[in-house]
C-alpha cells in the first residue's frame, strides 16, 4: 500500500513544481521595471533592449509627428516618482512645469510608433513603456498622458500668472 501512496505524492509534487515554475517563469518574463529619467540615465548600459516603464514631462517645443508613418517623437524632462516629493514642491501641474522649464534637468528623446495622442501637449506628464536602444533613445510601445490642466485647480493663483 505504500508504493501507491508515493507515486501519488510524488505524482502532486511534480505537478504543484510544474505550476510553480509556470508562475515564476511567466512573471519573470513580463515584469517591467519602472524608472524615473535620472534612474535609467544612471543604469542605461545595463537597462539597453529590456522591457521598462519611465515618466516624464513633455517638452512641448520637441513634439514631432509624421502623420504618413506614424512616427511621433519628443523629449521628456526628468519627473521624480516620489509622491510625498510631488505634493511638497506643490503638486503635479508645478512640478511638471518646473521639469519642462529648467534646463539643467535630465532629458530623454522617445520615439512612439502609432496615432498622436489627443493629449500630446507641453506639461503633459508621458508614462511610457518600451526599451532603451544602444543610442540611448526610448522606444515607446505604449504610451500614457497625463494633461496638466486637469490639476490646475491645484495651483495658486500666483503660479498660475494670473
Amino acid at each position: 500500500m505504500t508504493s501507491p501512496r508515493i507515486k501519488f505524492l510524488l505524482g502532486g509534487l511534480l505537478i504543484v513544481a510544474a505550476v510553480v515554475y509556470l508562475i515564476a517563469s511567466s512573471t519573470q518574463a513580463s515584469a517591467q521595471y519602472f524608472m524615473t529619467i535620472d534612474e535609467l540615465n544612471a543604469k542605461s548600459k545595463s537597462v539597453v533592449e529590456k522591457n521598462i516603464r519611465v515618466s516624464g514631462a513633455v517638452i512641448g517645443d520637441t513634439i514631432t509627428y509624421d502623420a504618413a508613418t506614424l512616427t511621433l517623437s519628443f523629449t521628456v524632462a526628468h519627473v521624480s516618482g516620489d509622491n510625498a516629493e510631488i505634493e511638497k514642491e506643490g503638486g503635479l501641474a508645478v512640478v511638471l512645469h518646473q521639469a519642462v522649464i529648467d534646463p539643467k534637468r535630465s532629458k530623454l528623446k522617445v520615439v512612439y510608433v502609432g496615432v498622436k495622442p489627443d493629449l500630446m501637449r507641453n506639461e503633459a506628464q508621458a508614462i511610457m513603456t518600451g526599451h532603451l536602444d544602444a543610442e540611448g533613445v526610448f522606444h515607446a510601445d505604449e504610451l500614457l498622458l497625463k494633461c496638466p490642466t486637469k490639476y490646475e485647480e491645484a495651483v495658486p493663483q500666483q503660479a498660475q500668472g494670473n
